[in-house]
């Protein structure tokens, strides 16, 4: 179906000295690059990425429709790796945004008969409201209608061009709007649609309905790279996240690998980034949006003065659908121009509701902002984290979510900080004066024990981040909490206390203090305004809260509270729900 909305100016532009841009227009930064910039893939800086920052993405999203749980569970993802970074004292960079262009996009706009500008600004904001409102800590917020961006993809077309990966030719095949893609005829099935009975066409990887499209475009030789793609997953064998997934990327560029139609014709596509020179294709939605990565980080100029501005990307993180785009295309298309490959590729499963796939039609999608209005930010911060997994899909409901709130928060976290900072038999800051200077003094043996499991808590965790298993490493630390819940059970301070054995009251309490206030700076990334309440209550000072201070016995000065603790539930850190169903 042809777009009414007409077509983007399809004045080519190229990053040249005194070249204009469409309609005449100069970009005045690209300009300055000119003369004081150079070149992104001829800096050697990018090939040494030591003391880069770190740089983690998510998926841009389609705004053709609202955002879902799966949307908010990648940006958390990233956030927390991102997060982890800056607490480990490194300089981190978090990207999300939307994607803008496409058949998907132009329909939706046709179908509420609006413009697509229009369509895409209402919907961007929202996604932009959402990562504010799941307190994502992103550096940037690119949307594919964005002029540097449009630029940088025009370019990086051009230098596709001149290296002679692209070519013309006419294809036919089945496409899939849904998926935004060609699939081979191996890759398709016969269906019946649930609701309406009727059989269809559809792809074997997403179920989504395909069609037969006859075309004249623009191909990338993609086949040419197949033996290098394959050598490079031999020489990183953990370069996908899971394993499983990793290994399918592998399959199926050993047997289903075919040169990738980049372009489809402005008689069908209207609602993109027109071609460079030639005004009757738009460049495939794909090419298009695995750039974004690059125009994030500066591409095709870099900065004056600057190192670099972190590419290569350290993690990519994707949905488990759109594996295959990141794993195969986007390392092909970056080989083509000689850049460097990003450095990870985590691919996070589905989310469901009943082990049912969410759908619009059955009624069973999420609202993430009801959601996080409903169980508060960090709760879901924290119940996707845990509950989430990486290599297959997670079932989503509201009984799991007040499950781990009243046993892993409320009777958890919650719990234990009240247990030390609220009876009136010991004083945490008494306890950490009298113990200050003395952690090499003998310990009874229930005290060394949970001094030993406390010097391992963070190595734990820390294995875990390095795994790209955020799930992982919440659990380790979620697990030592109840751990130290129980070794003040098994210690007793209280009885030590009616005894008047103050030595020993200051040695439980001490360890148990120095326990949650180094829970309190791991739950950083994950929690960050409970985490951040709750080294308050424990007196802890804002500049001590860094991953260098997550060592016991690293700081002697907290234990008079930054807060009022309160009294009763209602003032816990993590209070009663007021609804549960």
């Amino acid at each position: 179906m042809k777009s009414h909305w007409g077509t983007l100016s399809r004045r080519p532009w190229t990053v040249r000295a005194g070249r204009t841009g469409r309609n005449g227009w100069v970009c005045q930064s690209c300009s300055n690059y000119q003369v004081r910039g150079k070149l992104f893939s001829s800096s050697a800086a990018l090939h040494e990425t030591k003391g880069k920052p770190y740089y983690v993405t998510t998926p841009i999203f389609y705004v053709n429709a609202s955002p879902h749980i799966g949307h908010l569970y990648s940006m958390l993802i990233a956030d927390v790796l991102k997060r982890w970074q800056v607490l480990n004292g490194r300089k981190a960079i978090l990207s999300t945004g939307t994607d803008e262009h496409g058949m998907k996009v132009q329909r939706a706009a046709e179908l509420k008969d609006v413009h697509p500008k229009v369509l895409c600004d209402t919907n961007s904001e929202t996604f932009r409201d959402l990562a504010r409102k799941a307190n994502i800590s992103n550096d940037a917020f690119i949307r594919t209608t964005d002029l540097d961006h449009k630029y940088a993809v025009e370019y990086f077309w051009e230098r596709l061009m001149e290296r002679g990966y692209i070519y013309e030719t006419k294809h036919e095949g089945w496409y899939c709007v849904s998926d935004e893609t060609y699939y081979p005829e191996s890759m398709i099935e016969r269906r019946v649609s649930p609701v309406t009975g009727k059989a269809f066409l559809a792809s074997v990887e997403t179920g989504n309905a395909v069609e037969w499209t006859e075309e004249r475009n623009y191909r990338f030789r993609l086949t040419s790279f197949q033996q290098r793609l394959l050598k490079f997953y031999t020489d990183n064998p953990t370069w996908v996240v899971p394993h499983s997934r990793f290994a399918e990327v592998i399959h199926w560029v050993r047997h289903n690998l075919e040169d990738l139609s980049i372009s489809r014709p402005s008689s069908r596509l209207t609602w993109g980034i027109p071609v460079p020179g030639d005004e009757t294709q738009t460049i495939y939605v794909w090419v298009d949006a695995l750039i974004n990565y690059m125009t994030v980080a500066g591409y095709p100029m870099l900065p004056p003065g600057s190192y670099h501005t972190g590419w290569p990307a350290d993690v990519h993180v994707v949905g488990k659908d759109i594996v295959r785009f990141h794993s195969v295309y986007w390392p092909a298309l970056l080989m083509a121009l000689g850049l460097p490959l990003p450095k990870r590729i985590l691919s996070h499963g589905h989310w469901l509701m009943s082990n049912q796939k969410m759908s619009k039609s059955i009624g069973n999608v999420v609202n993430p902002f009801f959601a996080l209005d409903r169980w508060g930010v960090d709760t879901m911060r924290y119940f996707l984290i845990s509950h989430g997994a990486i290599a297959y899909d997670s079932d989503y409901s509201n009984e799991f979510i007040v499950e781990k709130y009243k046993k892993r928060l409320q009777g958890g976290v919650g719990n234990l900080l009240n247990r030390i900072t609220r009876p009136k038999q010991w004083s945490v800051r008494k306890a950490v004066e009298s113990m200050s200077g003395k952690q090499h003094d003998s310990l009874p043996e229930l005290v060394e024990a949970q001094k030993d499991y406390l010097e391992l808590l963070v190595g734990k965790a820390a294995h875990h981040m390095e795994l790209l298993n955020p799930s992982g490493a919440l659990k380790v630390i979620i697990d030592f909490v109840f751990q130290t819940n129980r070794f003040l059970q098994d210690t007793a301070p209280w009885d030590k206390a009616a005894q008047e054995d103050t030595e020993a009251v200051n040695q439980i309490i001490y360890y148990a203090a120095e326990s949650v206030r180094i829970v309190g700076i791991l739950l950083q990334p994950f929690m960050p305004d409970k985490s951040s309440e709750l080294l308050d209550r424990l007196g802890v000072s804002p500049d001590r809260r860094t991953m260098r201070d997550a060592k016991v016995h690293a700081d002697d000065t907290y234990g008079t509270p930054l807060v009022p603790l309160g009294e009763g539930a209602q003032s816990s850190l993590f209070p009663p729900l007021p609804v549960e169903d």
